[in-house]
């Protein structure tokens, strides 16, 4: 019998991890056409089925988007609009699809190759959530009742929310053995959270105290935005002029403010949005780059776009330039992208980062020299101008780096693991709240 679970649904990837009764994890995996993965993407694809939608989600998801399939509506990064009362819904195919039905489609995908969602009836599950979520002006309480409602419609009703840099930092002090404070810096798809906590191994188990917790909704996302921003939207008519009477006037801004953003880029396809931008594209002195932008959106070239970024990313974490090259239909876009000016582009991002993270030492009222460990988990904590920082802030020493895909799912696990071993002893929650 599975005793506990961990559920990471993370803007980018989600992962689960299972947790026995002796708090042994065991991290699942899922099938794709390459082998078996241990992260699952946070992606759907809608087509329509009869007078219902017909969907899959992650691997799957990715495969048919890969094949760009006429009729079919590909959706990534879905979980940065639950903080944002401007986004409610969603019309695939003529029907109302809202921002909780994705979610908890999502979710049943997820559970699927698991055992389905019956899975938490038998299991203590702790599902993990932002410090801060994504957005300019995030709703805090309306992302919780939007992802509380999901967790339900998916059959998941008695998850327990956890913050996701706790589940990360479980995971950190699972063998620690001696009292440690300890910064734990969680950086995903959309968010950067930060959680600060004081161990104390004792005989009864692991003592935890929350000292502090901040974050910002600003993470690898944004760092794609910034390459398609600089790199990509200049080559495909940003800044380009149209001609309407007698004036020139600027194109709209929102086509490529839309475009550059991963969550947006699936509401871009639409009758009217296309209609606009080739009406703009045919009074252009750039009418092909246009086009080519029009094309790129028709043809839900958006994810194989999200593969060619991520690459150039992750070689420039290791090397100081990277080629960047995208050729596909009608669109052609090579470019060498170098380390220093990535670094230039993302300095503001980064620079709001290491803000959360100073309010988060500053709410504890502690030093950056009372901090024993820092543990950087998320795939964006490969990025060296942030390790930069945590180098420079707390010393090289100091930086601890496990697991960066599963330690918050697992993690997770392990504090759904303590949480249902305390409520079967009926011993009181002395070390963290539920809040926390």
């Amino acid at each position: 019998m599975t005793y506990a679970v961990g559920v990471d649904f993370g803007t980018t990837n989600s992962v689960i991890a299972f947790a026995d009764a002796r708090g042994q994890v065991r991290s699942v995996s899922w099938p794709t056409a390459q082998g078996p993965t241990q992260t699952f993407r946070t992606a759907l694809m809608f087509w329509k089925q009869g007078r219902a939608l017909g969907h899959v989600a992650g691997p799957q998801a990715l495969e048919r988007a890969v094949a760009a399939e006429e009729g079919e509506r590909f959706i990534q990064s879905f979980k940065s609009h639950l903080a944002s009362p401007v986004f409610s819904e969603a019309r695939l195919f003529g029907q109302k699809v809202t921002i909780e039905d994705m979610t908890a489609i999502f979710l049943r995908h997820l559970f699927e190759a698991q055992g389905g969602t019956e899975i938490a009836h038998q299991a203590h599950l702790c599902a993990g959530r932002p410090v801060v979520f994504a957005g300019a002006r995030p709703d805090e309480e309306l992302a919780l009742r939007r992802l509380s409602d999901a967790y339900r419609a998916a059959g998941l009703a008695r998850a327990d929310f956890a913050f996701e840099p706790l589940g990360a930092a479980y995971w950190h002090a699972r063998d620690l053995q001696a009292d440690e404070t300890v910064l734990v810096a969680d950086f995903g798809g959309g968010t950067s959270d930060f959680a600060l906590l004081r161990f104390s191994p004792s005989p009864q188990g692991l003592d935890a105290e929350a000292l502090a917790h901040g974050g910002c909704g600003v993470a690898g996302d944004q760092f794609d935005y910034r390459l398609i921003d600089h790199v990509i939207s200049p080559r495909l008519g940003k800044g380009a002029d149209y001609r309407s009477l007698e004036k020139i006037l600027p194109l709209p801004a929102f086509f490529h403010a839309a475009f550059a953003q991963w969550h947006q880029i699936s509401w871009l396809k639409s009758a009217k949005t296309l209609s606009d931008l080739r009406r703009f594209a045919e009074c252009s002195d750039r009418g092909d780059e246009l086009e080519a932008l029009a094309e790129l959106i028709e043809m839900d070239l958006g994810f194989e776009l999200y593969q060619t970024v991520g690459a150039v990313k992750e070689a420039l974490s290791s090397a100081p330039a990277a080629r960047l090259r995208f050729c596909r239909g009608g669109v052609a876009i090579d470019a060498m992208v170098t380390r220093s000016d990535f670094e230039s582009w993302i300095a503001p991002d980064l620079a709001r980062i290491e803000g959360a993270m100073d309010e988060t030492l500053l709410r504890a009222k502690i030093g950056p020299d009372k901090i024993d460990a820092v543990f950087m988990t998320g795939g964006t904590s490969h990025t060296p101008a942030l390790r930069k920082i945590f180098e420079q802030r707390f010393g090289a020493g100091k930086l601890h780096f496990d697991n960066p895909f599963q330690s918050v799912a697992a993690g997770l696990a392990l504090l759904a693991a303590d949480r249902r071993r305390r409520a079967e002893n009926f011993s009181p929650d002395k070390r963290i709240s539920r809040d926390h």
